[in-house]
């Protein structure tokens, strides 16, 4: 699988109709039994939840954090209208975290806004707003934040795991290996990598601008992964990546 070569300077890629993707996953939820929640002010800000029983294991997702990366949202449509989740897991679900940057194809929000690097500061009003909602959920025994990468030459994966925990980052990339590229560099987003894996360093007070994924670690789970998929390679193939690693952490 050949690299598109459309990403110079910034994703140049293909763009999704938000509302209308929101929608659809909307409809499959409902469909599956799933519960919405609204949060914060704007409509398409919404989280899904799917509860099991009692001491089941809870599980976080999230994506469209970044409106230059269709590929998470289209990933959580194609799961949800599977409907093939697991009995025994307790399941929340936030489908798009960032609705005002779609139409505009940007990382920011329309505010100009990179919300994921906002959850610490919390200026925007979406990220206070999924703080909030966070805050009223317990803890979570895995997160999984879906991302995309327009500079990455194949898939890749961020592991935090402070404990030591049985690592799910090598199964995840190994399901994805037959849909997508892994990307090989040894530094990758400017930390090191081995075999498309990084687990970086978790020291709160090197990280001025934390990530919602470093907010989850801190204050819900001891256990996330950020999945990456590579934006210069065909669409297709990024959803695919992302419903593969997603099923391998939570399909267990």
């Amino acid at each position: 699988m050949q690299r598109l070569q459309r990403n110079q300077g910034a994703y140049r890629g293909e763009t999704i109709d938000i509302a209308a993707t929101l929608a659809d996953i909307k409809a499959a939820a409902t469909v599956a039994g799933w519960h919405q929640d609204k949060f914060g002010d704007d409509p398409e800000l919404f989280a899904l939840h799917r509860k099991a029983h009692e001491n089941a294991p809870k599980l976080y997702l999230s994506t469209g954090i970044h409106g230059d990366e269709p590929a998470g949202p289209l990933a959580v449509l194609e799961l949800l209208r599977e409907n093939a989740w697991p009995d025994n897991a307790d399941l929340w679900l936030c489908p798009c975290l960032n609705p005002t940057g779609f139409p505009l194809n940007t990382r920011e929000s329309a505010e100009g806004v990179d919300l994921n690097r906002d959850y610490l500061s919390r200026r925007a009003a979406e990220v206070r707003a999924h703080i909030a909602w966070l805050e009223q959920q317990p803890r979570f025994d895995l997160c999984l934040c879906l991302h995309e990468d327009w500079e990455a030459h194949g898939f890749y994966v961020y592991e935090l795991n402070p404990d030591h925990q049985p690592s799910l980052a090598e199964r995840m990339v190994e399901a994805v290996r037959p849909v997508c590229p892994i990307d090989p560099s040894e530094l990758i987003d400017g930390r090191e990598a081995q075999a498309g894996i990084i687990r970086p360093n978790l020291d709160p007070t090197t990280r001025p601008e934390w990530p919602e994924a470093f907010y989850l670690y801190q204050q819900k789970c001891r256990l996330g992964y950020t999945l990456e998929a590579p934006s210069d390679f065909p669409l297709a193939a990024r959803v695919a990546a992302l419903v593969q690693a997603t099923k391998a952490g939570v399909f267990l």
